[in-house]
């Protein structure tokens, strides 16, 4: 293997043309024969037994060419990137550059690599960063939260009413014909959750234990394509109604939902944990302004293969997303009518935004010359065993030392980008309740991770859910799930 050249191409390329000589290409030959010998039939011999030259003499010297070819190209190409210290994101186009002999040939390989970065201003910037508050509503509503999580499911002999929760069969038909995904059994329905398609819950309030309606349900028109639009009748039966028994907010409640023997011990807790968690985001949403000023100041060309790369490492979180929420990944796409192609392409430019987050980073630990020590690498390691009650060996089997080494780098980066920052009186604006965020459209990150809600029964008849990501709260984690009493 000889490198003919190597010359930079527009958006971060390199463009190499590489020849394989004859003593190369003839090894690459004679391991294309003992490949392809079995698939080829020669009279008078036996599959796999007849020479190459007898092959060759029957079907031309070129017989073994394309074979050859392929099997020489990776090793030629990976040596050539060796040799001239590419530091090559992607996989490249190849063609080949004239004629394929027994002697050889010539091919060219166009290969994306890591930007020139230049970094722009990082330090000296300003951005809004919010005052720290918590009202007495805000614990009201922790409150409220622990109360529902603890409330009691009762059967009673009633017809339902909305708020209530009607365990129900049903199966739906269109055109007379039972459709799939349209059918459940013991299924505990929440009147007024939204959890159905429109105009299903309303239908069940009035039912009562044994109880058997029609519910005759027109799609919307954004279902997915099956459905979209349609008419389909439901034939549900409810088995029974149970309301729910909210505790009473007193001290006895703070013993069972806490470590604390007052209701008014609780309450200072929960301000306490509250003013943490917001005090977390607040600083949260200050370094993440500062590092999108930061990312939008870096120039460089950023090859198509390294959005491509963030755009699928996106798709797969948002599939172990769906997977956490119970929901196999085919039958989500094929609920909310949504194409894998459709959920990268929406993908595109936040992974555009993560990109330039990343290089952003790297060039600052450049630029300041960051390191890490083993000591420090040994201390992360520690804080995540003893977050996670994991013994130490056993962490590192799962995470290993470079990946804890960057992200502590990353984290050092972003810390002087911070420190180095004033924070200002964010303006005021009308309070309004954030959209919910697509799960595709990832915000650009950097080290740390949350933790994902639990999705509703994947029957059919449900809407989908949108992936969204929340932080728990320490107070209201459940230790055995929720207790319904059934």
């Amino acid at each position: 293997m000889s490198v003919k050249s190597c010359e930079k191409v527009e958006k971060s390329q390199v463009a190499l043309t590489i020849e394989v000589e004859a003593e190369a290409f003839e090894a690459a030959m004679e391991k294309a024969y003992r490949k392809m010998r079995g698939k080829i039939n020669v009279p008078g011999f036996r599959p796999g037994k007849a020479p190459r030259k007898v092959i060759e003499g029957m079907y031309g010297p070129s017989v073994f060419f394309d074979e050859a070819i392929n099997i020489a190209f990776p090793d030629a190409y990976e040596a050539a990137v060796k040799e001239k210290e590419l530091p090559v994101v992607g996989y490249p186009s190849v063609e080949l550059v004239g004629e394929c002999t027994r002697q050889g040939f010539t091919f060219k390989a166009v290969a994306p690599v890591y930007p020139e970065v230049t970094l722009g201003q990082y330090k000296g910037l300003s951005a809004p960063k919010a005052e720290l508050s918590v009202a007495a509503e805000d614990v009201e509503r922790r409150l409220k939260a622990l109360a529902d999580r603890n409330t009691r499911l009762e059967t009673v002999e009633r017809e339902a009413r909305e708020g209530d929760t009607a365990v129900i069969d049903f199966e739906g038909f269109l055109d007379g014909k039972p459709f799939d995904g349209g059918k459940g059994t013991n299924h505990s329905l929440e009147l007024g959750s939204g959890s159905f398609v429109p105009g299903f819950e309303e239908q069940v309030v009035g039912m009562k234990a044994g109880d058997e309606k029609d519910i005759d349900i027109t799609f919307p028109e954004d279902y997915h394509a099956d459905l979209a639009g349609k008419a389909v009748v439901f034939k549900v039966k409810c088995s029974s109604v149970k309301e729910k028994e909210v505790p009473a907010m007193d001290d006895d409640f703070a013993k069972d939902v806490s470590e604390f023997d007052t209701l008014e011990e609780l309450k200072a807790d929960l301000e306490k944990k509250i003013s943490e968690e917001r005090q977390k985001e607040i600083d949260r949403e200050f370094e993440d302004e500062l590092m999108t000023q930061v990312a939008e100041g870096v120039t460089a060309e950023v090859p198509d293969a390294m959005v491509e790369g963030q755009a699928r490492q996106f798709l797969e979180n948002f599939k172990s997303q769906v997977a956490q929420q119970g929901i196999p990944y085919d039958q989500y796409l094929q609920l909310t009518g949504m194409s894998e192609a459709k959920i990268l392409e929406d993908a595109r430019e936040p992974a555009l935004r993560q990109v330039r987050m990343d290089l952003a980073v790297a060039a600052i630990i450049k630029a300041e010359n960051i390191t890490v020590s083993d000591e420090d690498v040994e201390a992360e390691f520690k804080r995540m065993a003893d977050q996670f009650g994991m013994d130490v060996e056993m962490v590192k089997k799962y995470l290993q030392t470079d990946t804890i080494r960057d992200q502590l780098c990353s984290r050092k980066a972003v810390d002087i980008v911070v420190e180095n920052a004033t924070a200002v009186k964010p303006e005021e604006k009308p309070a309004e309740e954030a959209p919910a965020e697509e799960a595709s459209a990832e915000k650009p990150k950097r080290t740390r991770k949350k933790k994902t809600e639990e999705a509703p029964a994947d029957e059919a008849a449900e809407k989908p859910k949108r992936t969204r990501k929340k932080k728990t709260e320490d107070a209201e984690k459940p230790e055995g799930g929720e207790n319904h009493g059934e």
